[in-house]
């Protein structure tokens, strides 16, 4: 459920949303293989937790040398920090847009309440506590939402149909890239050992990692629904995540837009906790200051990468073009290889004894692994070359 709710933030809803209200139903066939690769690296790396005693970036020391555990963690701080502004701005603007307030005051209100939580006893069950709710807080929205809009099932059914209408492909590369996340997938290792899973104890905690996964394949389909029911009629342009909630106003009325904008607080500050938490555990791991979330190292990193999304937020009042770039950049260069570690470290018979993947699982991995270097050509195409 953690890895579900950071995965799922304003950047997943923006995308979402555009999707369905510039594509309609089209696109939904995208969704169904897309959480099925995301459950197979988050399979992986769940195995990987619960057989290993040491953590994953650790596992990469210890077979590739330092510099790649270190790359591999400074590669992941830089993403998660660079797109945390898009976090806090979504969590500031629910309130504001709602409330008819700036959002200034919002955004330094749940930056600072971010950071309380770290000072609980046991952040890690704060943590799951926060997230569920979160979660809970998203379906229960967007869900309404759907039920609002009382889509054709006919034409959801024919979305389920493969096609890419013309001019949707770097919108759907965005939707694979959000809801497939390596950093992801890649932490779920770090959240299975920090609930202290152990090896006998496998099956359930898949059973976990699965479920979450599926409850964010629900809501990602229930978002693109909406759009394509709301706002494709209406012929609304999504340039933001709040867009959706503006147009459920003046057809359902004001309360209906601020059950959504509930929803997009939902997502929005469980990916700011989230990917804080990330981004300043495996910076902390990297650096070799430890990896657990009572440590005080991890809360100092953590607690860098809400400032750095608050300040950004705060200077810009958006997510700057060029952090962007710069989180594409290393995207295009790191994750790639970080899917294809996660693999190796999987089929390690040494690390994994008899838990090492079996045929299906391998064969899903290399599928997502060609994905990811898919993902990887296209934006340096279109940064680079185009």
């Amino acid at each position: 459920m953690i890895t579900a709710a950071l995965v799922f933030g304003p950047g997943s809803l923006t995308v979402t949303s555009k999707l369905g209200a510039a594509f309609g139903f089209d696109l939904l066939w995208v969704i169904p293989p897309t959480v099925l690769l995301m459950i197979c690296f988050t399979l992986m790396s769940t195995k990987i937790g619960v057989k290993s005693p040491i953590s994953l970036l650790q596992l990469f020391r210890k077979k590739w040398g330092k510099w790649a555990a270190i790359a591999c963690g400074f590669a992941l701080f830089f993403v998660t920090a660079s797109f945390q502004a898009g976090n806090t701005i979504g969590a500031g603007i629910a309130f504001a847009e709602s409330l008819q307030t700036p959002a200034w005051p919002w955004i330094v209100l749940v930056s600072f309440s971010a950071i309380g939580l770290l000072f609980f006893k046991s952040f890690y069950k704060i943590l799951e506590r926060v997230m569920i709710l979160m979660v809970s807080v998203m379906l229960v929205s967007f869900l309404f939402t759907l039920f609002l809009s009382n889509p054709d099932w006919g034409m959801v059914l024919e979305g389920l149909s493969p096609k890419v209408p013309e001019g949707a492909l770097l919108l759907l590369v965005a939707l694979v890239a959000s809801s497939f996340s390596i950093g992801g997938a890649f932490y779920q290792s770090y959240l299975v050992q920090e609930k202290g899973w152990k090896s006998n104890e496998s099956k359930p905690a898949m059973v976990e990692g699965v479920s979450g996964i599926l409850v964010l394949g629900v809501i990602t389909g229930t978002i693109m629904m909406s759009a394509a029911a709301i706002l494709r009629p209406q012929g609304v342009e999504v340039t933001s995540a709040g867009d959706m909630g503006i147009a459920l106003a003046p057809l359902y009325g004001n309360w209906a837009g601020v059950v959504f904008m509930i929803g997009l607080f939902g997502a929005s500050f469980s990916s700011l906790v989230g990917n804080a938490t990330i981004g300043g555990t495996l910076c902390s791991d990297a650096l070799n200051y430890g990896r657990s979330l009572n440590g005080l190292p991890v809360k100092l990193f953590i607690s860098l990468v809400i400032f750095i999304g608050a300040f950004v937020a705060l200077a810009f009042g958006r997510l700057p073009l060029e952090l962007i770039v710069f989180a594409q950049g290393i995207t295009i260069f790191a994750v790639p290889f970080i899917g294809l570690g996660i693999l190796l470290v999987a089929n390690d018979k040494a690390i994994m004894g008899e838990s090492i993947n079996g045929r299906l699982l391998n064969i899903m991995g290399i599928l997502g692994i060609l994905v990811l270097f898919f993902l990887a050509g296209t934006n340096f195409y279109q940064l680079f070359i185009k």
